[in-house]
């Protein structure tokens, strides 16, 4: 566990018993991980500046039960990707975005192949996959999180997100290959 990690736990159990100064600065210290994750999820600015706002007054509620059974920030996830979630559902739409650096989650392609797929194309991609192929895949590699840190997010197993990792990849392979 690192320094940051132990902070931010020693932060958020301060937080839960009242303390106002260490829920500011938890919230100081990620803020821009939420919305990155919002962003991710749903493209757009404004969406994922509204996300994160629900998720910080979703957070500055839920702290008092903070327990540290998990790390901070993967509670803090659980939190986001609910939220991420409920709101694209609420508004039932997933927003096409900017390119991305995610080019290494099609694996079965070759590096040519791989660089000649824009950015663009494999997000809309991955946003036209099943929702809980779709959610694995964000938290893995959008994310970077092991197979077992999306499964505490996503309440399942970690052989269910590698299951639909494994499926989304065989997805996004026909998917892309009909963009060429």
């Amino acid at each position: 566990m690192g320094v940051d990690e132990e902070r931010d736990e020693a932060l958020a159990l301060r937080a839960a018993t009242g303390c106002r100064t260490s829920f500011v600065q938890l919230i100081d210290r990620h803020y821009d991980r939420v919305y990155r994750l919002a962003w991710r999820w749903c493209g757009s600015r404004a969406a994922a500046e509204d996300i994160a706002q629900d998720v910080t007054v979703k957070l500055a509620l839920a702290i008092r039960s903070y327990r540290a059974e998990a790390a901070f920030t993967t509670w803090l996830h659980r939190i986001a990707y609910t939220t991420t979630v409920d709101y694209l559902r609420r508004d039932q739409r997933i927003i096409a975005t900017e390119p991305s650096e995610m080019m290494r989650l099609i694996d079965t392609t070759s590096q040519t192949e791989q660089t000649e797929l824009s950015g663009y194309d494999l997000w809309k991609a991955v946003r036209s996959l099943p929702d809980q192929q779709r959610d694995a895949v964000l938290l893995v590699y959008g994310e970077d999180m092991s197979h077992g840190e999306a499964a505490h997010v996503m309440g399942c197993s970690e052989k269910t997100v590698s299951w639909h990792v494994h499926k989304a990849k065989k997805r996004l392979k026909v998917l892309l290959e009909a963009v060429d």
